[in-house]
């Protein structure tokens, strides 16, 4: 049995410049910045690709936005196991999902899609502490290697996502589902939930905590590694490759400077001081927006010629679509036919053995226009051509 829980509110801190969507407080500021949850489509678009392989599935889920109605509108059959969550309430809480979870695992769920980011990930774990140990003592918290816990996959529609435990793309995720039931099972690996404290994190301390372990259903080229920090020795390098970034930019043009080690050097070289995290607009040599909005940079865009400056997440590969939402599908079509400049050291490409690099806009069609191929500007005199898919292209 598959089963589906979906945190109503993920990711609508991420197009808003929030660095996250942790707390109700948040979330509204993020709605009044004219944000809003992809979540939803994000959730129908894994479980579409479930029901093409197996239409009129019965999938069991709570009720209403946090999963059922994306099981009807996917095609398939809710089966609600947790029915009073959420649905008195506008806002949900984390308690929701790891109630959900709980929920799910004492039905006899095999697999438990979840989605969302890297914080309704770590709910998840705890709603796995209480099904496995409803008293509250004697177990081995945080760890669910025991096969008699459910599988547990992340589909991604959070901010960070930067867990091992989430699929490339909603699609792959329906697709593993699929395999899953196809299979009798998938092999599993021990993954780590990560998260990172939101407010520390918007003051530039970006220190992961473990909060537990997840069993996760692993396919080759379809379930996403953990992101991997820059490390010390890689300064010279970073340095490098910022100094070829700042080289190649030109008077005139307004770069949405997004976030990472790589671009708050480039942000150094060129002597601002932007947000630690989000997306910068720097014309010039002077930031004209700090943290901007999706809603900031559309409007920026429309004032004269733009490029987004973008950089690998380490050991993930990925290029758009975790951590630097604000660069949205809007946004890089309204950038034109060159959207991005793509700035990395060399080692973080050989890091990937051939991995191509990833888009996640949210949008499939913009996706596959972005693959192919891109120019990574990787030393004060070099780049790289290196292959860009997206997460459905992925074989």
């Amino acid at each position: 049995m598959i089963g589906l829980v979906v945190n109503p509110v993920a990711g609508v801190g991420g197009p808003a410049g929030l660095a996250g969507s942790d707390g109700a407080d948040v979330q509204r500021l993020a709605l009044a910045r004219g944000a809003r949850s992809r979540v939803q489509e994000r959730a129908v678009l894994a479980l579409t690709t479930l029901a093409e392989r197996h239409p009129g599935l019965v999938v069991a889920t709570a009720a209403g936005a946090m999963g059922a109605d994306a099981v009807r509108a996917a095609g398939l059959v809710p089966r609600v196991v947790a029915p009073a969550l959420g649905v008195e309430r506008s806002e949900t809480e984390a308690g929701d999902t790891s109630r959900a979870v709980a929920a799910l695992a004492a039905d006899g769920v095999d697999l438990i899609l979840v989605v969302g980011g890297d914080g309704t990930l770590r709910d998840a774990v705890a709603g796995l502490d209480v099904a496995e140990n409803p008293s509250g003592a004697g177990t081995d918290v945080g760890r669910h290697a025991d096969t008699r816990m459910p599988a547990v996959l992340g589909v991604p529609a959070g901010v960070k996502m930067y867990s091992p435990v989430f699929a490339v793309s909603p699609r792959a995720a329906g697709a593993i589902a699929a395999d899953w039931i196809d299979l009798g099972g998938l092999p599993t690996d021990e993954r780590e939930v990560l998260d990172i404290d939101e407010a520390a994190m918007r003051r530039a301390r970006v220190d992961p905590t473990l909060y537990g372990m997840l069993r996760v259903p692993y396919r080759s080229g379809r379930t996403q590694a953990r992101k991997a920090p820059t490390p010390v020795t890689e300064a010279a390098a970073v340095e490098a490759a910022a100094r070829g970034a700042v080289a190649r930019m030109l008077p005139g043009i307004r770069y949405l400077l997004g976030p990472g080690g790589t671009t708050a050097e480039i942000a150094r070289q060129l002597g601002v001081e932007g947000s630690p995290l989000g997306v910068d607009v720097v014309l010039d040599g002077t930031v004209v927006v700090c943290g901007a909005s999706e809603q900031e940079l559309l409007a920026a865009i429309d004032q004269g010629p733009a490029q987004a400056v973008v950089t690998v997440i380490g050991g993930q590969g990925f290029l758009l679509g975790r951590g630097n939402q604000q660069l949205s599908a809007a946004v890089l079509r309204a950038l034109g036919d060159d959207p991005l400049l793509v700035v990395a050291p060399e080692q973080k490409l050989i890091d990937l053995h051939g991995r191509p690099l990833l888009v996640d806009t949210g949008d499939p069609e913009l996706d596959a226009r972005l693959a192919g191929h891109v120019r990574i500007v990787t030393g004060a005199g070099t780049s790289s051509l290196y292959a860009v898919s997206a997460p459905e292209l992925t074989p």
